[in-house]
Protein backbone atom coordinates (compact mmCIF):
# COMPACT_ATOMS: atom_id res chain seq x y z
CA UNK A 1 0.00 0.00 0.00
CA UNK A 2 1.52 3.47 -1.02
CA UNK A 3 1.45 6.76 0.89
CA UNK A 4 -1.65 8.08 -0.86
CA UNK A 5 -3.71 5.05 -0.02
CA UNK A 6 -2.71 5.53 3.64
CA UNK A 7 -4.27 9.02 3.67
CA UNK A 8 -1.17 11.07 3.01
CA UNK A 9 -2.60 12.96 0.07
CA UNK A 10 -1.45 16.51 -0.61
CA UNK A 11 1.67 16.03 1.56
CA UNK A 12 -0.43 15.91 4.79
CA UNK A 13 1.17 13.87 7.52
CA UNK A 14 -1.28 11.05 8.47
CA UNK A 15 -0.24 11.54 12.10
CA UNK A 16 -1.90 14.99 11.98
CA UNK A 17 -5.22 13.27 11.30
CA UNK A 18 -5.28 11.54 14.73
CA UNK A 19 -7.03 13.67 17.34
CA UNK A 20 -8.13 13.15 20.94
CA UNK A 21 -11.83 12.55 21.44
CA UNK A 22 -12.54 14.47 24.69
CA UNK A 23 -15.59 12.33 25.39
CA UNK A 24 -13.85 8.95 25.18
CA UNK A 25 -10.27 9.90 26.01
CA UNK A 26 -9.06 7.91 22.96
CA UNK A 27 -7.13 8.97 19.89
CA UNK A 28 -9.21 8.57 16.74
CA UNK A 29 -8.58 9.00 13.04
CA UNK A 30 -10.01 12.27 11.71
CA UNK A 31 -10.73 12.03 8.00
CA UNK A 32 -11.62 15.67 7.21
CA UNK A 33 -11.32 17.90 4.13
CA UNK A 34 -7.67 18.56 4.83
CA UNK A 35 -7.05 15.09 3.55
CA UNK A 36 -9.28 15.52 0.60
CA UNK A 37 -12.13 13.62 2.30
CA UNK A 38 -15.37 14.66 4.08
CA UNK A 39 -15.12 15.06 7.84
CA UNK A 40 -16.51 12.04 9.72
CA UNK A 41 -16.87 12.46 13.48
CA UNK A 42 -16.21 9.61 15.87
CA UNK A 43 -19.35 8.55 17.73
CA UNK A 44 -19.31 9.50 21.42
CA UNK A 45 -20.08 7.02 24.20
CA UNK A 46 -23.64 5.93 23.96
CA UNK A 47 -24.18 7.52 20.51
CA UNK A 48 -25.19 5.67 17.41
CA UNK A 49 -22.71 4.86 14.69
CA UNK A 50 -25.14 6.57 12.29
CA UNK A 51 -24.80 10.05 13.93
CA UNK A 52 -25.22 13.03 11.62
CA UNK A 53 -22.02 14.08 9.82
CA UNK A 54 -20.67 17.46 10.92
CA UNK A 55 -20.95 20.29 8.50
CA UNK A 56 -17.78 21.45 6.74
CA UNK A 57 -15.75 23.69 9.01
CA UNK A 58 -17.66 22.57 12.11
CA UNK A 59 -17.20 19.76 14.57
CA UNK A 60 -19.89 17.27 15.52
CA UNK A 61 -21.28 19.64 18.15
CA UNK A 62 -21.58 22.49 15.66
CA UNK A 63 -18.60 24.45 16.99
CA UNK A 64 -16.00 25.85 14.65
CA UNK A 65 -13.22 23.43 13.87
CA UNK A 66 -9.85 24.06 15.39
CA UNK A 67 -6.73 23.77 13.34
CA UNK A 68 -5.35 20.26 13.55
CA UNK A 69 -1.99 21.64 14.60
CA UNK A 70 -3.51 22.72 17.92
CA UNK A 71 -5.02 19.28 18.69
CA UNK A 72 -3.41 16.99 21.24
CA UNK A 73 -0.68 15.13 19.36
CA UNK A 74 -0.52 11.45 18.54
CA UNK A 75 1.94 9.62 20.80
CA UNK A 76 5.37 10.09 19.30
CA UNK A 77 4.49 13.31 17.45
CA UNK A 78 6.21 16.52 18.48
CA UNK A 79 3.71 19.12 19.79
CA UNK A 80 3.90 22.76 18.63
CA UNK A 81 3.51 25.15 21.57
CA UNK A 82 0.84 27.85 21.00
CA UNK A 83 -0.67 30.45 23.31
CA UNK A 84 -3.83 29.48 25.14
CA UNK A 85 -6.74 31.66 26.11
CA UNK A 86 -6.67 32.38 29.80
CA UNK A 87 -9.38 33.86 31.95
CA UNK A 88 -10.87 37.05 30.52
CA UNK A 89 -9.57 36.21 27.09
CA UNK A 90 -5.92 36.77 28.01
CA UNK A 91 -3.34 34.64 26.31
CA UNK A 92 -0.99 32.66 28.53
CA UNK A 93 2.00 30.65 27.47
CA UNK A 94 1.82 26.96 28.04
CA UNK A 95 5.50 27.01 28.86
CA UNK A 96 4.76 29.03 32.04
CA UNK A 97 1.65 27.19 33.04
CA UNK A 98 1.23 23.83 34.67
CA UNK A 99 -0.19 21.42 32.08
CA UNK A 100 -3.73 20.15 32.48
CA UNK A 101 -4.19 16.84 34.30
CA UNK A 102 -6.43 15.37 31.64
CA UNK A 103 -5.67 13.47 28.48
CA UNK A 104 -2.00 14.44 28.34
CA UNK A 105 -1.34 12.89 31.76
CA UNK A 106 -3.25 9.79 30.79
CA UNK A 107 -1.14 9.60 27.65
CA UNK A 108 2.08 9.82 29.66
CA UNK A 109 0.89 7.15 32.02
CA UNK A 110 0.03 4.91 29.11
CA UNK A 111 3.39 5.53 27.50
CA UNK A 112 5.25 4.81 30.74
CA UNK A 113 3.16 1.71 31.49
CA UNK A 114 3.47 0.38 27.95
CA UNK A 115 7.22 0.87 27.94
CA UNK A 116 7.61 -0.75 31.34
CA UNK A 117 5.45 -3.69 30.32
CA UNK A 118 7.54 -4.17 27.19
CA UNK A 119 10.70 -4.29 29.29
CA UNK A 120 9.09 -6.67 31.79
CA UNK A 121 7.86 -8.98 29.04
CA UNK A 122 11.25 -9.08 27.33
CA UNK A 123 13.04 -9.55 30.64
CA UNK A 124 10.51 -12.18 31.69
CA UNK A 125 10.94 -14.10 28.46
CA UNK A 126 14.72 -13.93 28.79
CA UNK A 127 14.59 -14.95 32.44
CA UNK A 128 12.20 -17.80 31.72
CA UNK A 129 14.47 -19.06 28.97
CA UNK A 130 17.54 -18.88 31.20
CA UNK A 131 15.72 -20.69 34.01
CA UNK A 132 14.35 -23.30 31.61
CA UNK A 133 17.78 -23.76 30.02
CA UNK A 134 19.39 -24.13 33.46
CA UNK A 135 16.82 -26.68 34.62
CA UNK A 136 17.27 -28.64 31.39
CA UNK A 137 21.02 -28.67 31.93
CA UNK A 138 20.55 -30.07 35.42
CA UNK A 139 18.73 -33.22 34.30
CA UNK A 140 20.64 -36.42 33.57
CA UNK A 141 19.08 -38.91 31.14
CA UNK A 142 19.47 -42.60 30.35
CA UNK A 143 18.26 -44.35 27.20
CA UNK A 144 16.48 -47.45 28.51
CA UNK A 145 15.20 -48.56 25.10
CA UNK A 146 12.06 -50.68 25.12
CA UNK A 147 12.17 -51.12 28.90
CA UNK A 148 9.86 -48.08 28.99
CA UNK A 149 6.30 -48.57 27.79
CA UNK A 150 5.63 -45.79 25.29
CA UNK A 151 2.64 -43.58 26.12
CA UNK A 152 1.38 -40.92 23.68
CA UNK A 153 1.68 -37.64 25.55
CA UNK A 154 0.55 -38.10 29.15
CA UNK A 155 -2.67 -39.94 28.38
CA UNK A 156 -3.89 -43.11 30.05
CA UNK A 157 -2.73 -44.63 33.33
CA UNK A 158 0.87 -43.82 34.26
CA UNK A 159 3.40 -46.04 36.03
CA UNK A 160 6.56 -44.29 37.21
CA UNK A 161 9.41 -46.07 38.99
CA UNK A 162 11.22 -43.94 41.60
CA UNK A 163 14.62 -45.53 42.24
CA UNK A 164 16.62 -44.47 45.29
CA UNK A 165 20.28 -44.94 44.49
CA UNK A 166 22.35 -45.78 47.58
CA UNK A 167 25.62 -44.50 46.10
CA UNK A 168 27.74 -43.12 48.96
CA UNK A 169 29.66 -40.46 47.07
CA UNK A 170 29.16 -36.89 48.27
CA UNK A 171 30.02 -34.91 51.36
CA UNK A 172 28.98 -36.64 54.58
CA UNK A 173 27.62 -39.77 52.88
CA UNK A 174 30.54 -42.03 53.68
CA UNK A 175 29.02 -42.73 57.10
CA UNK A 176 26.22 -44.69 55.43
CA UNK A 177 28.48 -47.31 53.93
CA UNK A 178 31.31 -47.89 51.49
CA UNK A 179 31.71 -44.79 49.34
CA UNK A 180 34.03 -46.57 46.91
CA UNK A 181 30.99 -47.86 45.01
CA UNK A 182 30.51 -45.00 42.54
CA UNK A 183 27.47 -46.61 40.89
CA UNK A 184 25.29 -47.66 43.80
CA UNK A 185 22.36 -50.06 43.92
CA UNK A 186 18.56 -49.85 43.86
CA UNK A 187 17.79 -49.00 47.46
CA UNK A 188 14.45 -47.34 48.27
CA UNK A 189 12.18 -47.98 45.26
CA UNK A 190 8.59 -46.86 44.72
CA UNK A 191 6.24 -47.87 41.92
CA UNK A 192 3.89 -44.90 41.47
CA UNK A 193 0.64 -45.74 39.67
CA UNK A 194 -1.52 -42.79 38.59
CA UNK A 195 -5.02 -43.79 37.49
CA UNK A 196 -6.25 -43.04 33.98
CA UNK A 197 -8.93 -40.65 35.25
CA UNK A 198 -6.42 -38.99 37.64
CA UNK A 199 -8.74 -39.53 40.62
CA UNK A 200 -6.29 -41.69 42.58
CA UNK A 201 -2.73 -42.92 42.82
CA UNK A 202 -0.83 -45.73 44.54
CA UNK A 203 2.77 -45.57 45.77
CA UNK A 204 4.00 -49.14 46.18
CA UNK A 205 7.27 -49.66 48.06
CA UNK A 206 9.50 -52.51 46.90
CA UNK A 207 11.84 -53.84 49.64
CA UNK A 208 15.53 -53.77 48.71
CA UNK A 209 16.01 -57.21 50.35
CA UNK A 210 13.21 -58.88 48.36
CA UNK A 211 14.49 -62.06 46.70
CA UNK A 212 13.50 -61.96 43.05
CA UNK A 213 14.74 -63.14 39.65
CA UNK A 214 16.39 -60.46 37.54
CA UNK A 215 15.88 -60.91 33.77
CA UNK A 216 18.45 -60.40 31.02
CA UNK A 217 18.84 -56.70 30.34
CA UNK A 218 19.84 -54.96 27.07
CA UNK A 219 21.74 -51.79 28.02
CA UNK A 220 22.88 -48.89 25.85
CA UNK A 221 26.66 -48.39 25.80
CA UNK A 222 28.49 -45.03 25.44
CA UNK A 223 29.40 -45.86 21.83
CA UNK A 224 25.74 -46.38 20.92
CA UNK A 225 25.88 -50.17 20.86
CA UNK A 226 23.69 -52.45 22.98
CA UNK A 227 25.07 -54.94 25.47
CA UNK A 228 22.91 -57.63 27.07
CA UNK A 229 23.71 -57.98 30.76
CA UNK A 230 22.80 -61.53 31.87
CA UNK A 231 20.09 -61.89 34.47
CA UNK A 232 20.50 -63.50 37.85
CA UNK A 233 21.05 -67.22 38.32
CA UNK A 234 18.06 -67.99 40.47
CA UNK A 235 16.72 -65.44 42.93
CA UNK A 236 18.79 -62.58 44.30
CA UNK A 237 18.15 -59.33 46.16
CA UNK A 238 16.07 -56.73 44.34
CA UNK A 239 18.68 -54.03 44.97
CA UNK A 240 21.04 -55.85 42.58
CA UNK A 241 18.73 -54.96 39.67
CA UNK A 242 20.76 -51.76 39.35
CA UNK A 243 24.51 -51.23 39.47
CA UNK A 244 25.63 -54.87 39.41
CA UNK A 245 27.50 -56.04 36.27
CA UNK A 246 26.64 -52.78 34.50
CA UNK A 247 22.88 -52.95 35.01
CA UNK A 248 21.20 -49.60 34.32
CA UNK A 249 17.80 -48.24 35.50
CA UNK A 250 16.21 -50.03 32.54
CA UNK A 251 17.17 -53.31 34.21
CA UNK A 252 15.28 -52.30 37.36
CA UNK A 253 12.27 -51.39 35.19
CA UNK A 254 12.39 -54.80 33.49
CA UNK A 255 12.72 -56.55 36.87
CA UNK A 256 9.62 -54.79 38.22
CA UNK A 257 7.64 -55.59 35.08
CA UNK A 258 8.69 -59.25 35.28
CA UNK A 259 7.68 -59.38 38.95
CA UNK A 260 4.38 -57.49 38.77
CA UNK A 261 3.19 -57.78 35.18
CA UNK A 262 2.92 -53.98 35.16
CA UNK A 263 4.52 -52.05 32.30
CA UNK A 264 6.61 -49.05 33.42
CA UNK A 265 6.31 -45.78 31.50
CA UNK A 266 9.12 -43.76 33.10
CA UNK A 267 11.76 -43.87 35.79
CA UNK A 268 13.33 -41.25 38.04
CA UNK A 269 16.48 -41.95 40.04
CA UNK A 270 17.68 -39.92 43.02
CA UNK A 271 20.63 -40.34 45.41
CA UNK A 272 21.41 -39.46 49.02
CA UNK A 273 22.30 -35.86 48.17
CA UNK A 274 18.82 -35.37 46.66
CA UNK A 275 17.22 -36.03 50.04
CA UNK A 276 19.34 -33.33 51.63
CA UNK A 277 18.78 -30.65 48.99
CA UNK A 278 15.08 -31.31 48.42
CA UNK A 279 14.19 -31.40 52.11
CA UNK A 280 16.01 -28.10 52.57
CA UNK A 281 14.39 -26.54 49.48
CA UNK A 282 10.88 -27.08 50.88
CA UNK A 283 11.88 -25.61 54.22
CA UNK A 284 12.07 -28.93 56.05
CA UNK A 285 9.66 -31.86 56.23
CA UNK A 286 7.36 -32.54 59.18
CA UNK A 287 7.60 -36.04 60.68
CA UNK A 288 6.22 -37.67 63.80
CA UNK A 289 7.59 -40.31 66.21
CA UNK A 290 5.70 -42.17 68.92
CA UNK A 291 8.95 -42.59 70.83
CA UNK A 292 12.43 -40.99 70.62
CA UNK A 293 15.16 -42.40 68.38
CA UNK A 294 18.81 -42.15 69.37
CA UNK A 295 21.05 -44.06 66.97
CA UNK A 296 24.53 -42.57 67.28
CA UNK A 297 26.32 -45.74 66.09
CA UNK A 298 24.78 -46.05 62.62
CA UNK A 299 22.55 -43.31 61.17
CA UNK A 300 23.58 -40.70 63.79
CA UNK A 301 19.88 -39.89 64.21
CA UNK A 302 18.88 -38.24 67.49
CA UNK A 303 15.20 -37.20 67.55
CA UNK A 304 12.73 -36.79 70.42
CA UNK A 305 9.18 -38.19 70.34
CA UNK A 306 6.41 -36.12 68.77
CA UNK A 307 6.20 -33.88 65.70
CA UNK A 308 9.25 -32.08 64.32
CA UNK A 309 10.61 -30.62 61.10
CA UNK A 310 13.77 -32.12 59.63
CA UNK A 311 15.97 -31.32 56.62
CA UNK A 312 19.39 -31.90 55.14
CA UNK A 313 21.61 -34.43 56.89
CA UNK A 314 18.98 -35.09 59.55
CA UNK A 315 16.35 -35.92 56.87
CA UNK A 316 18.72 -38.40 55.24
CA UNK A 317 19.46 -40.02 58.60
CA UNK A 318 15.71 -40.34 59.21
CA UNK A 319 15.24 -42.19 55.90
CA UNK A 320 18.29 -44.41 56.40
CA UNK A 321 17.66 -45.33 60.02
CA UNK A 322 16.23 -48.72 60.98
CA UNK A 323 17.65 -49.17 64.49
CA UNK A 324 15.23 -48.55 67.33
CA UNK A 325 12.22 -49.28 65.11
CA UNK A 326 10.17 -52.48 65.51
CA UNK A 327 12.39 -55.38 64.53
CA UNK A 328 15.00 -53.03 62.98
CA UNK A 329 14.29 -54.35 59.49
CA UNK A 330 14.10 -52.77 56.08
CA UNK A 331 10.31 -53.13 56.26
CA UNK A 332 10.20 -50.85 59.31
CA UNK A 333 12.41 -48.33 57.56
CA UNK A 334 10.04 -48.35 54.57
CA UNK A 335 7.21 -47.13 56.81
CA UNK A 336 9.34 -44.13 57.83
CA UNK A 337 10.14 -43.43 54.19
CA UNK A 338 6.45 -43.53 53.28
CA UNK A 339 5.63 -41.13 56.12
CA UNK A 340 8.37 -38.76 54.95
CA UNK A 341 7.24 -38.77 51.30
CA UNK A 342 3.57 -38.32 52.21
CA UNK A 343 4.49 -35.35 54.41
CA UNK A 344 6.64 -33.81 51.68
CA UNK A 345 3.78 -34.16 49.19
CA UNK A 346 1.42 -32.37 51.56
CA UNK A 347 3.93 -29.59 52.05
CA UNK A 348 4.57 -29.16 48.33
CA UNK A 349 0.88 -28.87 47.62
CA UNK A 350 -0.03 -26.65 50.58
CA UNK A 351 3.00 -24.38 50.97
CA UNK A 352 5.50 -24.55 48.10
CA UNK A 353 3.22 -24.21 45.06
CA UNK A 354 2.07 -20.80 46.28
CA UNK A 355 5.60 -19.40 46.57
CA UNK A 356 7.40 -18.73 43.24
CA UNK A 357 10.74 -18.35 45.05
CA UNK A 358 10.43 -21.62 46.94
CA UNK A 359 9.01 -23.38 43.87
CA UNK A 360 12.02 -22.34 41.79
CA UNK A 361 14.33 -23.52 44.57
CA UNK A 362 12.58 -26.91 44.64
CA UNK A 363 12.64 -27.18 40.84
CA UNK A 364 16.36 -26.45 40.78
CA UNK A 365 17.10 -28.93 43.57
CA UNK A 366 14.90 -31.60 42.02
CA UNK A 367 16.37 -31.36 38.53
CA UNK A 368 19.93 -31.35 39.89
CA UNK A 369 19.12 -34.53 41.79
CA UNK A 370 17.26 -36.38 39.04
CA UNK A 371 18.32 -38.91 36.44
CA UNK A 372 15.41 -39.87 34.19
CA UNK A 373 14.60 -41.72 30.99
CA UNK A 374 14.71 -39.79 27.71
CA UNK A 375 10.92 -39.76 27.52
CA UNK A 376 10.80 -37.14 30.30
CA UNK A 377 14.31 -35.77 29.87
CA UNK A 378 13.43 -32.06 29.80
CA UNK A 379 12.03 -29.51 32.22
CA UNK A 380 8.93 -29.12 30.04
CA UNK A 381 8.17 -32.85 30.02
CA UNK A 382 8.83 -33.17 33.75
CA UNK A 383 6.46 -30.26 34.32
CA UNK A 384 3.78 -32.01 32.27
CA UNK A 385 4.23 -35.18 34.31
CA UNK A 386 4.09 -33.21 37.57
CA UNK A 387 0.83 -31.60 36.47
CA UNK A 388 -0.73 -35.01 35.84
CA UNK A 389 0.28 -36.27 39.28
CA UNK A 390 -0.85 -32.97 40.81
CA UNK A 391 -4.41 -33.59 39.61
CA UNK A 392 -4.81 -36.36 42.19
CA UNK A 393 -6.30 -35.36 45.54
CA UNK A 394 -3.95 -36.17 48.42
CA UNK A 395 -6.64 -38.17 50.21
CA UNK A 396 -6.74 -40.55 47.25
CA UNK A 397 -2.99 -41.32 47.22
CA UNK A 398 -2.23 -44.58 49.02
CA UNK A 399 1.20 -45.66 50.29
CA UNK A 400 1.77 -49.37 50.84
CA UNK A 401 4.44 -52.05 50.60
CA UNK A 402 4.53 -55.07 48.31
CA UNK A 403 3.09 -57.93 50.42
CA UNK A 404 5.97 -60.22 51.44
CA UNK A 405 6.83 -63.08 53.75
CA UNK A 406 10.04 -64.08 55.50
CA UNK A 407 12.29 -66.09 53.23
CA UNK A 408 11.57 -69.76 54.12
CA UNK A 409 15.00 -70.78 52.78
CA UNK A 410 16.74 -68.94 55.61
CA UNK A 411 16.94 -70.20 59.22
CA UNK A 412 14.41 -68.52 61.57
CA UNK A 413 17.18 -66.96 63.63
CA UNK A 414 19.04 -65.47 60.66
CA UNK A 415 16.35 -64.30 58.26
CA UNK A 416 17.57 -61.24 56.38
CA UNK A 417 15.52 -61.36 53.17
CA UNK A 418 11.87 -61.69 52.15
CA UNK A 419 9.88 -63.24 49.28
CA UNK A 420 6.57 -62.28 47.68
CA UNK A 421 3.39 -63.27 49.49
CA UNK A 422 1.98 -65.81 46.98
CA UNK A 423 -1.65 -64.69 47.54
CA UNK A 424 -1.66 -61.01 48.54
CA UNK A 425 1.11 -59.78 46.20
CA UNK A 426 -0.69 -60.95 43.00
CA UNK A 427 -3.89 -59.35 44.31
CA UNK A 428 -2.16 -56.00 44.77
CA UNK A 429 -0.52 -56.24 41.35
CA UNK A 430 -3.88 -57.20 39.82
CA UNK A 431 -5.58 -54.12 41.26
CA UNK A 432 -2.91 -51.84 39.79
CA UNK A 433 -3.09 -53.63 36.43
CA UNK A 434 -6.85 -53.12 36.42
CA UNK A 435 -6.49 -49.46 37.49
CA UNK A 436 -8.48 -50.00 40.70
CA UNK A 437 -8.05 -47.47 43.51
CA UNK A 438 -7.20 -48.73 46.98
CA UNK A 439 -9.03 -45.73 48.41
CA UNK A 440 -12.26 -46.27 46.47
CA UNK A 441 -12.19 -50.03 46.10
CA UNK A 442 -15.52 -50.71 47.85
CA UNK A 443 -17.53 -48.73 45.32
CA UNK A 444 -15.66 -50.23 42.38
CA UNK A 445 -16.04 -53.70 43.87
CA UNK A 446 -19.79 -53.24 44.00
CA UNK A 447 -19.92 -51.86 40.46
CA UNK A 448 -17.89 -54.85 39.21
CA UNK A 449 -20.09 -57.28 41.10
CA UNK A 450 -23.25 -55.75 39.67
CA UNK A 451 -21.94 -55.96 36.10
CA UNK A 452 -20.74 -59.53 36.52
CA UNK A 453 -23.97 -60.58 38.22
CA UNK A 454 -26.05 -59.54 35.22
CA UNK A 455 -23.81 -61.40 32.77
CA UNK A 456 -23.53 -64.53 34.88
CA UNK A 457 -27.08 -64.67 36.19
CA UNK A 458 -28.19 -67.30 33.73
CA UNK A 459 -24.96 -69.14 32.99
CA UNK A 460 -23.93 -69.62 36.60
CA UNK A 461 -27.30 -70.43 38.12
CA UNK A 462 -27.45 -73.92 39.55
CA UNK A 463 -25.70 -76.21 42.01
CA UNK A 464 -21.94 -76.29 42.64
CA UNK A 465 -19.79 -79.38 42.93
CA UNK A 466 -17.45 -79.86 45.85
CA UNK A 467 -13.92 -78.63 45.22
CA UNK A 468 -12.65 -82.21 45.68
CA UNK A 469 -14.90 -83.37 42.82
CA UNK A 470 -13.68 -80.82 40.28
CA UNK A 471 -11.54 -82.35 37.52
CA UNK A 472 -9.58 -79.95 35.32
CA UNK A 473 -6.55 -79.92 33.05
CA UNK A 474 -4.62 -76.64 33.14
CA UNK A 475 -2.86 -75.32 30.02
CA UNK A 476 -0.62 -72.25 29.93
CA UNK A 477 -1.49 -69.95 27.03
CA UNK A 478 -0.66 -66.76 28.94
CA UNK A 479 2.97 -66.43 27.90
CA UNK A 480 3.91 -66.16 31.59
CA UNK A 481 6.45 -68.80 32.49
CA UNK A 482 5.25 -71.19 35.18
CA UNK A 483 1.65 -69.92 35.20
CA UNK A 484 0.09 -73.37 34.86
CA UNK A 485 2.18 -74.86 37.66
CA UNK A 486 1.51 -71.89 39.95
CA UNK A 487 -2.22 -72.22 39.33
CA UNK A 488 -2.10 -75.98 39.91
CA UNK A 489 -0.35 -75.55 43.28
CA UNK A 490 -2.84 -72.86 44.31
CA UNK A 491 -5.82 -75.02 43.33
CA UNK A 492 -4.51 -78.12 45.07
CA UNK A 493 -2.94 -76.63 48.20
CA UNK A 494 -5.23 -73.71 48.96
CA UNK A 495 -8.57 -74.54 47.29
CA UNK A 496 -8.77 -78.33 47.65
CA UNK A 497 -9.05 -79.05 43.90
CA UNK A 498 -6.90 -82.17 44.13
CA UNK A 499 -8.00 -83.63 40.78
CA UNK A 500 -6.22 -81.02 38.72
CA UNK A 501 -3.33 -81.57 36.32
CA UNK A 502 -0.68 -79.35 34.74
CA UNK A 503 -0.73 -79.97 30.97
CA UNK A 504 2.09 -77.50 30.31
CA UNK A 505 1.86 -75.06 27.39
CA UNK A 506 -1.25 -74.64 25.26
CA UNK A 507 -0.85 -75.21 21.49
CA UNK A 508 -0.78 -71.42 21.05
CA UNK A 509 -1.00 -68.25 23.10
CA UNK A 510 -4.49 -67.20 24.15
CA UNK A 511 -5.73 -63.64 24.61
CA UNK A 512 -8.41 -64.67 27.11
CA UNK A 513 -8.68 -67.35 29.76
CA UNK A 514 -11.29 -70.00 28.87
CA UNK A 515 -12.90 -72.95 30.68
CA UNK A 516 -14.39 -75.56 28.36
CA UNK A 517 -16.77 -78.10 29.94
CA UNK A 518 -19.48 -80.59 29.05
CA UNK A 519 -23.16 -80.10 30.02
CA UNK A 520 -22.85 -82.71 32.77
CA UNK A 521 -19.83 -80.81 34.19
CA UNK A 522 -21.71 -77.52 34.72
CA UNK A 523 -21.65 -77.88 38.49
CA UNK A 524 -17.86 -78.33 38.40
CA UNK A 525 -17.51 -75.33 36.06
CA UNK A 526 -19.53 -73.13 38.38
CA UNK A 527 -17.38 -74.15 41.34
CA UNK A 528 -14.13 -73.47 39.48
CA UNK A 529 -15.48 -70.15 38.20
CA UNK A 530 -16.26 -69.18 41.79
CA UNK A 531 -12.78 -70.11 42.97
CA UNK A 532 -10.89 -68.38 40.16
CA UNK A 533 -13.16 -65.39 39.62
CA UNK A 534 -13.82 -66.34 35.99
CA UNK A 535 -16.21 -64.03 34.13
CA UNK A 536 -19.16 -65.46 32.21
CA UNK A 537 -17.33 -64.83 28.95
CA UNK A 538 -14.64 -67.33 30.01
CA UNK A 539 -17.11 -70.24 30.27
CA UNK A 540 -17.55 -72.28 27.09
CA UNK A 541 -20.14 -75.06 27.49
CA UNK A 542 -20.02 -78.00 25.09
CA UNK A 543 -22.93 -79.96 23.58
CA UNK A 544 -22.02 -83.55 24.52
CA UNK A 545 -21.70 -85.04 27.98
CA UNK A 546 -18.27 -86.10 29.20
CA UNK A 547 -17.18 -89.41 30.64
CA UNK A 548 -17.14 -89.94 34.39
CA UNK A 549 -13.42 -89.28 34.80
CA UNK A 550 -13.00 -86.84 31.91
CA UNK A 551 -11.62 -83.45 33.05
CA UNK A 552 -12.61 -79.94 31.96
CA UNK A 553 -10.04 -77.85 30.04
CA UNK A 554 -8.76 -74.58 31.51
CA UNK A 555 -6.53 -72.47 29.22
CA UNK A 556 -4.84 -69.52 30.92
CA UNK A 557 -4.78 -66.48 28.63
CA UNK A 558 -3.01 -63.14 28.51
CA UNK A 559 -5.61 -61.75 30.93
CA UNK A 560 -4.37 -64.18 33.60
CA UNK A 561 -2.80 -62.09 36.37
CA UNK A 562 -1.59 -64.76 38.76
CA UNK A 563 -2.80 -67.68 40.82
CA UNK A 564 -5.58 -66.49 43.11
CA UNK A 565 -6.15 -63.23 41.22
CA UNK A 566 -9.66 -63.09 39.72
CA UNK A 567 -9.46 -62.98 35.93
CA UNK A 568 -12.48 -60.68 35.81
CA UNK A 569 -10.81 -58.08 38.04
CA UNK A 570 -10.11 -57.95 41.77
CA UNK A 571 -12.96 -59.35 43.83
CA UNK A 572 -11.81 -57.52 46.97
CA UNK A 573 -8.98 -55.39 48.25
CA UNK A 574 -6.31 -57.51 49.93
CA UNK A 575 -5.76 -57.00 53.62
CA UNK A 576 -2.58 -54.91 53.44
CA UNK A 577 -1.44 -51.98 55.55
CA UNK A 578 -1.69 -48.65 53.76
CA UNK A 579 -1.52 -44.92 54.50
CA UNK A 580 -3.28 -42.05 52.70
CA UNK A 581 -1.04 -39.11 51.82
CA UNK A 582 -3.31 -36.55 53.49
CA UNK A 583 -2.93 -38.13 56.94
CA UNK A 584 -0.08 -37.61 59.41
CA UNK A 585 1.00 -40.97 60.86
CA UNK A 586 3.59 -41.29 63.61
CA UNK A 587 6.34 -43.85 63.09
CA UNK A 588 6.52 -46.53 65.78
Amino acid sequence: MDAHSRGRADEIDPADQWVLNPQTGNYELRLDRSAGQPAVPSPSRGSSASATTAAPGRDAAGSPERDTATEAPVPGQRRRRVPEQGRGGRQTSTSRRRPKQGASRKKKVLLWTGGTMAVVLVAGATGAYLIYDKLNGNIGTVDVGDAAVDTPGMDGPLNILIIGNDVRTGEGNESYGNKSNVTGHADTTFLIHVSEDRTNATALSIPRDLKIEIPDCPTKQPDGSTKVVPGSVGKTKFNESFGVNGRDPGCTMRTVKEMTGIGINHFMMVDFNAVKTLSAAVGGVEVCLTKPIRDMDYSKLDLPAGEQRIQGEQALAFLRNRHGLGNQSDLDRIKMQQQFLASMMRQLKEDTLGSPTRLLSVANAATEALTVDKGIGSALKLTSLAKEIGKVDLKNISFMTVPVRDNPDEPPTRRATVVLDPVKAPQVFGMIQNDVSFTEVKKKQQDAKNAQAQAQAKLLQGPRARAADVRVDVYNGSGVQGAAQATLLWLQNEQGVSRSTNKSNAPEKAAKTTLTYAPNQADQARKLADLMGLPATALQPGTQDAGEREPMTLVLGADFKGAGVPVGGPAKAPDVEKVEADKQVCAK
